[in-house]
């Protein structure tokens, strides 16, 4: 083109337009611009219905070294407004016209993908423009062909204000087409950069005022081009095609089901983050530290920019599978309902699933433990087409009951047990292994030979329990309920060896195991707070047991430090510490007995019945028989001397000598 004189559609007719994704987003169609969109489009109004040439400035840019792309540097904003009046000239007087349709398929809009996609739409879907219509917008909204996220691209929602300004201000002008197209005055002057001297350098100074590229849209651009240049998606069609379907049906499922309290384009990254995460752990590519590393990197930062470099083929088809499978499954009623509880990994708001914590993706609440979950949960779903909400929920079950567990610390804290990315590896690498039963995790436990060493006691009880359920079908809801416990959370082993099981299914006394379930359901089902009235009742009784001649449960715990020449021991300062004392060879025999005497007696009943023995401290006597003494000790940490001839109720935790703490005799 010699003429730097030219219109719009003499421009559109010799090349591509396209607005480079540096380019910041459609502005003029604003809100709070549109006096300026306004005064713009009614100064071309005037010269339209008069006749007189206008001119609308400087255009710069550059075109493409084989002369078919023209992106500009400067004038985006002028050269989309004047594509929506164009199109809109075409809709209202040349609908159908083919030629006139692929000219304006010419003008393509790069800043984001979805803005490209609109103005592909919108030149292809034919709309029926009649009089009488008051807003384009809602007419194009309504339409089969548009997607419910491109309201919230805000290019796409500035376009749309723009088109119901030129429908306010053209509407009454007939003949739009061929004053626009025809006898157009409507000129700008069109620089090519390089024809001037000017440099790539300069190009990028002045784009320095466009918009910033989010991670997303950054990831999204480096996706399509590694797809194409190795050909992952020879097969697709345009439309199934993975650059198509971010833009339109899966940004409509996260912008219908995950658009609160957070970004879509933060949604993407959390969700391709996890997956990437997923497959490097279950993969080969990385090995040692190198993994462990990366997938550290990708759990503090899902944003990471060097997430490209560890997306592969294989990364990219499950990427590619997990959007297709979670945007089928929100259109036709969403994921299976999980009725189990979660416990600490349960989402604040029970409405929340799994999806939504992964989507959200709040570091303070996405572990690693939610991620393995989340991976368990999709693998079930891409593997039982058909999902069966009972074998899913047996499933997640399973699952839920490995990753629960962990060592208690002498603290009475749980920590988790996927705490690292080596755990995070295994766990994934054992969740991958039983996924190929997820279908029916029992039928698969009862004959797998599992690989995985992650968490192999737990498996092995897995394992024992699906060999029970087997065995014994109606006592499978006994199983569930037990393992529902809050103080047991999965981990049934000494409850069912409280009810005679010591590794042989036919030594179960099932009656006595549902009478031991009703006691952990009363007395141990909530987290008791440390100075619970019911916990001293707890507590109290504890010390009414006897074990190989000794009342002396406190002594799981002991230390001589800090409490002059007596030794410290504690009665159960927090309630996770019993989950701890009954996996205690030495010391669970105190519990055991415990629970059969809560079978037919209350606490209460426990103290008032219980006498002294002849060899039972005094004092040990007054703490179980007066309830204030343990009520007004807020630590529950006592210290007793070598001759036990009493007991100090300690003040603080860690005294550095015995003034202040109260003495029992």
């Amino acid at each position: 083109m010699n003429n730097i004189n030219c219109s719009f559609y003499e421009l559109l007719s010799e090349y591509r337009i396209e607005i480079p994704i540096i380019q910041r987003d459609y502005a003029q169609g604003r809100k709070k611009n549109a006096e300026i969109c306004e005064n713009f489009l009614t100064a071309i109004k005037n010269s339209l219905v008069s006749g007189v040439p206008i001119n609308l400035d400087f255009i710069y840019g550059d075109i493409s070294s084989d002369d078919k792309v023209f992106q500009p540097l400067d004038g985006q904003q002028r050269l989309t407004t004047l594509f929506l009046l164009h199109w809109y000239a075409y809709a209202k007087e040349k609908s159908g016209d083919a030629a006139i349709k692929e000219t304006l398929k010419k003008f393509s809009y790069e800043t984001r993908l979805s803005s490209r996609r609109f103005c592909e739409a919108l030149a292809d879907n034919d709309l029926n423009i009649t009089d009488g219509i008051e807003s384009i917008s809602d007419l194009i909204c309504d339409s089969k062909w548009f997607f419910i996220s491109w309201k919230h691209d805000p290019t796409i929602k500035a376009m749309l204000n723009s088109i119901d300004m030129i429908h306010s201000i053209m509407g009454d002008i007939d003949g739009l087409w061929d004053k626009l197209v025809k006898n157009s005055g409507v000129t700008f002057h069109l620089l090519r950069l390089k024809d001037f001297g000017l440099s790539d350098d300069l190009y990028i100074k002045m784009n320095a005022r466009g918009r910033i590229l989010t991670p997303f849209e950054n990831l999204k651009a480096e996706l399509q081009d590694k797809s194409m240049k190795n050909n992952w998606e020879s097969g697709r069609a345009e439309t199934d095609k993975f650059s198509y379907k971010i833009d339109t049906l899966w940004t409509d499922f996260l912008w219908n089901n995950f658009r609160k309290d957070n970004s879509v384009d933060n949604a993407h990254m959390n969700l391709i983050t996890t997956l990437v995460m997923a497959k490097l752990a279950t993969g080969t590519r990385l090995k040692g530290e190198e993994r462990a590393d990366i997938i550290r990197k990708l759990n503090e930062n899902n944003s990471l920019r060097a997430l490209i470099k560890y997306i592969d083929e294989d990364t990219f088809n499950y990427i590619y599978s997990v959007y297709e499978l979670y945007s089928r499954l929100m259109k036709n009623g969403g994921v299976p309902r999980l009725d189990i509880d979660m416990w600490r990994h349960a989402p604040d708001n029970p409405e929340n699933s799994l999806t939504d914590q992964i989507l959200r993706g709040d570091k303070t609440k996405t572990s690693y433990s939610h991620k393995i979950l989340f991976y368990a949960q999709t693998e079930y779903l891409l593997r039982n087409k058909d999902a069966d909400p009972e074998k899913y929920n047996e499933w997640m079950r399973v699952t839920r009951n490995i990753l629960s567990r962990a060592d208690i610390t002498p603290e009475g804290k749980r920590n988790d047990i996927v705490r690292s990315p080596e755990s995070f590896s295994g766990a994934m690498n054992l969740i991958s292994e039983l996924a190929a039963g997820s279908g029916d995790i029992y039928e698969y436990l009862r004959s797998a030979e599992v690989a995985s060493s992650f968490a192999r006691q737990q498996v092995k009880e897995e394992i024992l329990k699906a060999k029970i359920i087997d065995r014994v079908p109606t006592r499978k809801t006994l199983i569930f309920k037990t393992e529902d416990n809050e103080l047991l959370r999965g981990k049934i082993g000494f409850a069912l060896e409280c009810a005679g099981c010591k590794g042989d299914i036919d030594e179960i006394d099932f009656d006595l195991l549902a009478d031991i379930q009703k006691v952990f359901e009363k007395y141990f089902n909530k987290d008791l707070d440390n100075n619970d009235k019911e916990f001293d009742m707890l507590r109290r009784s504890m010390l009414t047991i006897e074990a190989d001649g000794k009342y002396r449960f406190y002594d799981y715990w002991w230390s001589y430090w800090n409490a002059g020449e007596a030794d410290k021991h504690k009665l159960f300062p927090l309630f996770r510490e019993i989950e701890r004392f009954i996996e205690t060879d030495k010391f669970k025999i105190y519990f055991k007995k415990l629970l059969l005497l809560l079978m037919r007696k209350s606490y209460a009943d426990i103290i008032s019945d219980f006498q002294k023995p002849k060899d039972m401290e005094n004092w040990q006597y007054r703490l179980i028989k007066e309830s204030g003494l343990l009520s007004e000790c807020e630590t529950k940490y006592i210290a007793v001397p070598k001759d036990r001839s009493c007991c100090y109720l300690l003040k603080n935790k860690r005294p550095s000598d015995l003034k202040g703490s109260q003495k029992i005799t």
